[in-house]
């Protein structure tokens, strides 16, 4: 297992580590509950550097990006970010990422942890543009800060214009005495804040001013459990659970992330899925009857028939009740529409719902 540059840190903090992803991950702090409600209402912190970061370079860069993802990287410019997925040529989904453009000729893809390697010789197999690629993974820092009070907790270690910065935009800059820091306005919480990486040499430095600036706003190191609680009361996939690679986009609802306006890995396949219409779809779910569905439970209709399979499930914190997402045919996917999941060999009633559910 690996261990994050700030490992002692978290344990100090008293933090519960698992493994996750090939790291030493803090899952909570406190309490999973009292870690969401902090995010949801006033600011929180996460540790994910376990993530990986991908810098290519070069003339065609952007033409290797355009390839690979989903998405329109030509309406990138620098100081934007966008969201993409890069299929795998069989109709399914190698991995979901951010894409940051910070110049003509420079990229960052960040990728998820489970999928570094994967990633990495998926992207380089295609890259026949004579594209640098680098992998800074390991020598750097990521830390979510992540909710409502997130401007007020930073604003005064950054000259960065933090109250001014867009959703999905980034600058580079100096950030508690430390040079050369990436401040985006992205996040997997739904409950707006910043994302902030760093070199690893200056990971407890910039924690320590992080949690000290936060201490007016009632700052709290958040874990695992929470951001994932968190990501799905507000309908975000994740990687490994909602999309993996026997799942199309389409299905997934990243439709408008999959622009046929370019040429891409399985681009005509998609299309045509468009076209033909889809089979299935990913749902989000709350339940109405008392239970907490969990992952790969059998989701079945009022005379038990499969429909699906629970792909991500919880208890929510805010609504107090179960709630999940999950693959089921396209005739049952309306909102409103009326589910079972079946938990421990019985039938429990939850409902179809618009996301997000929170």
């Amino acid at each position: 297992m690996k261990k994050l540059a700030l490992d002692k840190v978290h344990r100090e903090a008293g933090a519960k580590m698992v493994p996750f992803a090939g790291y030493e991950m803090p899952l909570q702090y406190t309490s999973l509950k009292d870690e969401h409600i902090t995010v949801r209402e006033g600011v929180g912190v996460f540790d994910v550097s376990h993530m990986g970061e991908f810098i290519l370079r070069g003339e065609k860069a952007v033409d290797l990006i355009q390839k690979v993802s989903t998405n329109d990287a030509s309406k990138l410019v620098p100081g934007k970010v966008q969201y993409s997925c890069m299929p795998n040529g069989k109709g399914g989904i190698v991995d979901d990422l951010l894409i940051y453009c910070l110049d003509e000729k420079t990229y960052m893809l960040v990728v998820n942890a489970s999928n570094i390697e994967k990633d990495w010789n998926w992207i380089q197999e295609h890259n026949e543009f004579g594209v640098e690629m680098e992998d800074i993974s390991d020598r750097t820092s990521l830390l979510a800060v992540q909710g409502p009070k997130a401007v007020e907790a930073l604003k005064d270690l950054t000259s960065m214009d933090l109250e001014g910065m867009s959703y999905y935009t980034f600058e580079k800059g100096e950030f508690a005495g430390c040079k050369n820091v990436l401040v985006s306005a992205t996040g997997y919480t739904g409950a707006g804040g910043f994302e902030l990486y760093f070199d690893n040499e200056v990971a407890e430095k910039i924690w320590n001013a992080v949690m000290e600036a936060g201490v007016k706003v009632g700052i709290k190191a958040a874990g695992l459990g929470a951001r994932d609680t968190l990501r799905l009361e507000k309908g975000f996939c994740l990687y490994g659970n909602d999309i993996d690679d026997t799942t199309s986009p389409l299905e997934a609802g990243l439709g408008w992330i999959t622009k046929f306006t370019k040429d891409f890995i399985d681009s005509e396949r998609l299309q045509k899925q468009k076209e033909e219409g889809l089979e299935r779809k990913l749902v989000g779910f709350q339940m109405i009857d008392r239970g907490i569905p969990r992952k790969d439970y059998p989701i079945i209709d009022a005379s038990g028939n499969s429909l699906g399979k629970v792909t991500s499930g919880t208890s929510s914190p805010l609504l107090n009740e179960g709630i999940g997402m999950g693959y089921v045919s396209i005739d049952e996917a309306k909102v409103d529409n009326e589910i079972f999941i079946e938990i421990r060999g019985k039938a429990v009633k939850a409902v179809i719902k618009k996301m997000p559910l929170v």
